[in-house]
């Protein structure tokens, strides 16, 4: 466990709620890159499961709320598509 790993993982979590909350109100992707969505989704799985596998700390529970919170903003991302889509 490092300090610097909770700092980070503190930081990006408070990032994503308010990315959470402009996906839900602007009901629009516009500013949002799927591929960035998805390589942070990698990111925090490789980070879980190196957690899991070589060094289970609770620090496990930073990337896990991180990842539910990155998959939130994915699937408000297709939300968003489909009601581009229809307009």
């Amino acid at each position: 466990m490092s300090i610097f790993e909770i700092i980070m993982l503190i930081c990006f979590g408070l990032a994503w709620p308010t990315s959470i909350y402009k996906s839900y109100k602007s009901k629009s992707t516009k500013g949002k890159s799927l591929n960035f969505l998805l390589i942070i989704l990698i990111g925090y799985l490789a980070g879980i499961i190196h957690k899991v596998v070589y060094n289970f700390d609770f620090v496990t529970i930073l990337y896990v709320l991180n990842f539910i919170m990155v998959s939130i903003d994915v699937m408000f991302f297709f939300r968003n598509r489909k009601i581009e889509d229809k307009k």
